[in-house]
C-alpha cells in the first residue's frame, strides 16, 4: 500500500473516530457545556519516512472515557482519586446547566454550596463510571480499516486509545 493511500485511509479513520466520539459523548449525557465535544479532534501528519496520527481533547475527556475509581467503586481503570475530592466549586456551572435545584422538607431551595459539596463528595466516594465514548469510537473505526493497512503498520487499537488519552493528560498537565 502506498503512502498516499495510507494517508487517506488514516485521515478517514481520524474523521470517523472524531465523529463517532462526539456522537457517543452526546448520547452518554456527558456533554453538558459542549466544551469536551468541541475539543475532540485529531491530526494525521505525513513525514518523509512515516505517518503519525494524534487525537486530542480536554483532559477530563480521558477521565470521562475510562472512568475514575472512587473509594467504593472498582471500575477497570488506571485513574483514581488520591486523598482529595474534586473541588466543589468546579461543579457550579454544571449544576446550573443541569437545572439541579433540590428543595428541603420545607420547600426551600438547598444552598448551592451545599449541593456542590454533596455532589463532589459523591463523585469522590463513588467515582465516575466509564462511558467509553472515545474507546468505542476507535474500536468501531478500527474495524473498518483495510486489513492491508492494519497488517502493514501493525496497528493495535488498545495502543491507539491509551496513547491518545495519555497524550491528552500529559499535554494538559504541561499547561
Amino acid at each position: 500500500m502506498d503512502q498516499e493511500q495510507t494517508y487517506k485511509n488514516l485521515k478517514a479513520f481520524r474523521d470517523a473516530v472524531v465523529k463517532q466520539a462526539r456522537t457517543n459523548l452526546t448520547k452518554s449525557g456527558k456533554n453538558a457545556s459542549g466544551k469536551l465535544y468541541r475539543s475532540i479532534g485529531g491530526t494525521v501528519k505525513a513525514m518523509p519516512n512515516s505517518i503519525g496520527m494524534y487525537f486530542e481533547m480536554e483532559e477530563y475527556g480521558a477521565y470521562q472515557d475510562k472512568g475514575v475509581n472512587g473509594k467504593r467503586s472498582a471500575w477497570t481503570t488506571a485513574y483514581k482519586f488520591g486523598t482529595k475530592m474534586p473541588p466543589p466549586s468546579k461543579l457550579d456551572k454544571w449544576i446550573v446547566r443541569r437545572g439541579i435545584a433540590p428543595r428541603d422538607a420545607q420547600g426551600k431551595l438547598m444552598p448551592r454550596k451545599t449541593l456542590q459539596f454533596l455532589i463532589a463528595r459523591s463523585i469522590y466516594i463513588n467515582g465516575i463510571k466509564p462511558s467509553l465514548f472515545f474507546t468505542k469510537a476507535v474500536d468501531s473505526a478500527y474495524k473498518k480499516l483495510p486489513d492491508e493497512l492494519i497488517k502493514s503498520y501493525g496497528l493495535d487499537v488498545n495502543k491507539i486509545v491509551n496513547q491518545a488519552l495519555k497524550e491528552t493528560i500529559d499535554k494538559a498537565k504541561k499547561k
